[in-house]
């Protein structure tokens, strides 16, 4: 059934990638510029020969999928978030779409999304031999791009088209949140770089050559993580929380409860509050998500500029239930704009 609702091009993959190589150059900053464009230049030279070579080597296909969503819908922020935490050589954001390379069930591709022209829908471009894990990776997009939002008007009074920035894999954001615990958004990406590089399994596709996947819990959880620059209770925390995955003593099912997601993460090492409702966010696209400890939120309720506690922003919250995760992100894009 899945075939059917998908229509395969590696023509038109072709055609949409060599059309906006110039737009993807230089696409997250500095050195990542330069693997934007093999990135590019290799998807190239891999459709070109999945055209005249059908050979098992060369079996991958271009699988293009439409989602409609209901506007105001603000891609462009969701966006420039995703840029601005993309790990060099697995995400490629720039200012009208995303990319990154995948693995799921011992299958390794790529993916990219954009806007579809001036229709509300995105476009999500799938290259991968298997098609029977497309499902899968429909269902993850649409997690991370909250295509299935249903947001009070309230929430969109200041900015139309807030939408919560999912994640690919909640294993993925929680080592990445871990790593961002008390350092810049800067400094966090460069950390989960080192990570990659350090312990990402090498694949080499024919779309983009040999790059680094995401590391696996079953990796980190023995990995010597002393290389990474962190503290020593970062590592404990990493190799606990892989570790925990790995037993099955946690998971990122979308349909857990909030309040069982929250305690089972607080209990291991380095996890406190506001990590966990951070990952319920992120990891599950729970739309209630709210760490009320944040110390940006407590001051962007303040009226006299002294942050307010956290047990009477937890009170507020109620008000703004069941979406308090984008009550969250209102909070901390005016809080930007403020400054």
């Amino acid at each position: 059934m899945h075939r059917r609702r998908w229509r395969i091009s590696a023509l038109r993959f072709l055609k949409v990638t060599a059309t906006r190589a110039d737009q993807f150059a230089g696409a997250n900053d500095g050195s990542a510029g330069s693997t934007t464009k093999q990135f590019d230049s290799r998807a190239r030279v891999a459709c070109e020969k999945i055209m005249f070579d059908r050979s098992p080597t060369h079996s991958c296909m271009t699988h293009t999928k439409y989602f409609t969503y209901t506007p105001p819908y603000d891609f462009a922020a969701l966006l420039a978030f995703f840029a601005k935490r993309a790990i060099p050589g697995v995400e490629q954001v720039d200012a009208s779409s995303y990319r990154r390379v995948f693995e799921l069930d011992g299958k390794a591709g790529t993916l990219a999304v954009h806007a579809k022209g001036n229709a509300d829908a995105l476009t999500l471009d799938v290259e991968v031999a298997d098609a029977s894990i497309l499902p899968q990776i429909e269902a993850r997009v649409r997690r991370m791009f909250d295509l299935d939002a249903d947001i009070v008007e309230r929430c969109v009074a200041r900015h139309p088209g807030q939408r919560l920035p999912g994640g690919w894999d909640g294993f993925e954001i929680a080592i990445r949140a871990v790593l961002g615990q008390q350092v810049t958004v800067a400094a966090a990406r460069t950390l989960t770089e080192r990570d990659v590089r350090k312990f990402g399994r090498a694949v080499e596709l024919p779309q983009v050559g040999k790059i680094q996947l995401f590391p696996a819990p079953e990796t980190l959880a023995l990995a010597d993580l002393s290389g990474l620059g962190i503290t020593g209770a970062r590592m404990r925390t990493l190799g606990a929380i892989a570790q925990a995955v790995c037993d099955g003593r946690i998971d990122f099912r979308a349909d857990q409860p909030l309040d069982q997601f929250v305690t089972q993460w607080t209990a291991l090492p380095g996890i406190g509050d506001w990590t966990a409702h951070y990952l319920a966010m992120r990891g599950l696209a729970h739309a209630d998500a709210f760490p009320a400890g944040d110390i940006v939120l407590r001051k962007a309720v303040a009226r006299d500029g002294v942050p307010v506690a956290t047990a009477k922003l937890e009170a507020m919250s109620q008000a703004w239930r069941p979406y308090r995760a984008y009550a969250v992100l209102h909070l901390w894009r005016a809080t930007m704009s403020a400054n």
